[in-house]
């Protein structure tokens, strides 16, 4: 995330600020929608979103491999920064983005819904599935308003947090046991 947000920085000095956010029509560049995630608009960006990373994507990378750690952060952060961008365009607002927080928000989810205490918990009130799916709602849009800073893209919190906690109850990240 350093080396892409301080090429972003440098970018906007030269004008080609385009190359590492991901704005309308999307896929132009078509590398943008990976660099976006990475891309950080200023150093107390980054650290907020390296913070909330490696407290929550700690516990996430210790329960699977390297591979569907950066596979799961990737497609999290570039499906909500998609999100952003096309639920802003809709509210005609084009609306270019750049950062790990759809990531990191999916991190976060996945940690609170993935842990085995709230598996238990699910189990034992044998929750039917459509109140489990205002149950997942409800807390994406709390973590979002908790945690968002005035002015950043709600919409891609909202998604990261959603996309990372139904991962988290599905166990998308879980590596299958070997025998031994």
């Amino acid at each position: 995330m350093l080396v892409v947000s301080t090429l972003t920085w440098a970018s906007v000095l030269v004008g080609l600020s385009g190359l590492f956010i991901l704005a309308p029509p999307l896929l132009n560049p078509p590398w943008a929608l990976v660099t976006s995630v990475y891309a950080h608009a200023g150093p107390g960006h980054l650290l907020s979103n390296a913070i909330i990373i490696v407290l929550a994507g700690s516990f996430v990378a210790w329960s699977t491999t390297r591979l569907r750690f950066h596979l799961f952060f990737i497609t999290t952060g570039a499906l909500a920064g998609v999100a952003e961008v096309l639920v802003g365009g809709v509210l005609g607002q084009p609306t270019a983005v750049l950062g790990a927080s759809g990531a990191a928000f999916a991190l976060v989810g996945y940690v609170i819904a993935g842990n085995p205490a709230s598996a238990a918990a699910l189990a034992r009130l044998r929750v039917p599935p459509r109140v489990l799916l205002v149950v997942v709602a409800v807390v994406a849009g709390a973590l979002t308003i908790a945690f968002s800073a005035p002015g950043s893209a709600l919409i891609a919190h909202l998604t990261g947090a959603i996309l990372g906690l139904v991962a988290g109850r599905f166990q998308v990240l879980r590596v299958p046991s070997q025998r031994r």
